[in-house]
């Protein structure tokens, strides 16, 4: 198909999202024409003390179930296991591993590891209300983002009587500074759309854009259409943005595409 006829082409699309994660994402969407401007807005690292993380893993085998809520936390986890000589698959030989997200299944498979359980929305609320037993008496491990995120899934483990260990496996910062080709298309007014993909995005590009752009740098995304990856990135983009134009019925970057189509089409 010529790329004229493909749905978004000649739009300018800025996405927000980690350093080590965009490349494959841009492919999803200049498949359909659009015209990609990276914004790295988070960098994922080693959280700042890891004894905390080292301690629980070396009783991992103890837990019952690891829950995870991103691809990050699987990623941390194996690769600090493997500095043990150890593994994720290995340890998932005893201990069960529940996922909130298609991505974050999907990361675990591409470690040769197939979840116990998956909800059938990808959000935390989703797992706690269709978790496939009770909570009382088990013990589970919840590796997260060591700033940010959201404590619901521990706090409900714990009232349903688990005994729930929270441990930063990794850590989100903020980057230094946008790619100047990226500055430039929101400086001239030509971004059709913004996406967001984590409420941590939001603030980190607001904060990266006011930096560069002045105090007045709201008024340089008055036109372009904002779009989110789900209803805790829609709450922040209200709060710093003031508005969401549209938020992704599947909590994806393929719901999110299907989205920005729509919206131009």
């Amino acid at each position: 198909m010529p790329i004229v006829d493909l749905p978004l082409a000649n739009r300018n699309i800025i996405i927000t999202r980690s350093k080590e994660g965009i490349s494959e994402i841009k492919k999803l969407f200049t498949n359909m024409g659009a015209n990609i401007y990276d914004f790295p807005a988070i960098s994922i690292g080693d959280p700042d003390d890891l004894q905390p993380l080292d301690e629980a893993l070396n009783e991992i085998n103890d837990f019952h179930w690891i829950i995870f809520s991103s691809s990050n936390g699987i990623k941390f986890i194996d690769q600090r296991l493997r500095y043990f000589n150890s593994s994720l698959k290995e340890c998932s030989k005893q201990i069960k591993i529940a996922v909130v997200g298609e991505k974050t299944a999907k990361t675990l498979d591409d470690f040769g590891i197939q979840a116990d359980f998956i909800p059938p929305e990808f959000i935390a609320e989703s797992l706690i209300e269709n978790f496939p037993m009770s909570g009382y008496g088990l013990r589970v491990f919840l590796p997260r983002v060591q700033t940010g995120g959201r404590n619901l899934i521990a706090e409900e483990f714990r009232k349903a009587g688990s005994r729930v260990l929270e441990v930063a496996a990794y850590e989100t910062r903020c980057p230094d500074s946008i790619p100047k080709e990226t500055i430039d298309v929101i400086s001239n007014g030509k971004v059709d759309a913004v996406i967001f993909s984590s409420g941590k995005t939001v603030s980190n590009s607001a904060f990266l854009l006011e930096k560069e752009l002045g105090k007045e740098w709201l008024k340089f995304l008055d036109q372009p259409k904002l779009l989110t990856i789900g209803p805790q990135t829609s709450r922040v983009c209200k709060e710093i943005f003031g508005r969401v134009d549209r938020q992704a019925q599947k909590y994806t970057f393929e719901g999110l595409l299907d989205e920005v189509i729509n919206i131009f089409n």
